[in-house]
């Protein structure tokens, strides 16, 4: 094989590798949509098979994209290597909110502290769009753009490795966190929350960012064990209906 050859196909392995990629990561971010909406929910198995048709994506981006998600906590590998949709307790969520709270009240302080005119715009305008989005009914939409605002928020600390552990705590948290978007009835709550978020910033109030992100974590954490609760008591009320008949 000259070298001519050899370039060709190592251009070609290249395209390849980034076609794969790409696939798992289209891969990855419907399977997160299915498990965020509900379609898949807690604690069912998960077939390759039917996954791979449902999806119209072949099995190894499917493969990539489910490790992925374990990687996220989404989904979980059990010891005979069959994943399903991770159940996580009502114990382990709360833990997780309080680190988010944490972390995201630390992004807050260093991002006061070298905020420049340019974070604060975009932040701004992305504030304007929740503003626009609030009384919508595309909980999803919504939702990804509210996780946009925070995640910007938290690069806006330029703290690499505060953005990375965020990161891998929200991804933790999607559904909880979609959860309680989804739902109109606590939507003034969050935007009224977001309103104090953003009047921090523009004020360069450290204390105040870092005191409203943890307020609005902690809301979201309520939301979560409440919603929780509500479904235990239904799912209570089926099992009773079933026991009388």
């Amino acid at each position: 094989m000259n070298r001519k050859d050899k370039v060709e196909l190592s251009q070609l392995d290249d395209e390849m590798s980034v076609k794969r990629i790409s696939l798992a990561e289209i891969a990855a971010q419907r399977l997160r949509d299915l498990v965020l909406v509900g379609t898949l929910p807690p604690g069912q198995a998960l077939s390759e098979r039917e996954l791979s048709d449902k999806l119209q994506i072949s099995r190894t981006p499917l493969r990539e994209a489910i490790r992925e998600l374990a990687a996220e906590k989404l989904i979980e590998i059990l010891p005979n290597r069959r994943p399903r949709v991770a159940d996580p307790s009502t114990e382990s969520i709360n833990d997780l909110f309080d680190v988010q709270a944490a972390l995201e009240a630390l992004a807050g302080k260093l991002l006061i502290q070298r905020a420049t005119n340019e974070k604060v715009d975009r932040l701004a305008a992305l504030h304007k769009q929740l503003i626009k989005l609030s009384t919508s009914k595309d909980s999803m939409k919504f939702f990804r753009l509210d996780m946009e605002y925070h995640t910007t928020l938290v690069q806006f600390s330029d703290n690499s490795v505060l953005a990375e552990t965020h990161r891998q705590y929200n991804a933790a948290l999607f559904r909880a966190r979609y959860l309680s978007s989804e739902h109109m009835r606590w939507r003034d709550t969050t935007m009224a929350e977001h309103e104090e978020i953003m009047e921090a910033i523009l004020a360069r109030d450290a204390a105040r960012l870092s005191a409203s992100l943890t307020t609005h974590l902690m809301t979201g954490k309520a939301n979560h064990a409440r919603l929780r609760l509500e479904t235990e008591a239904i799912k209570g009320k089926g099992k009773k209906k079933k026991s009388d008949t």
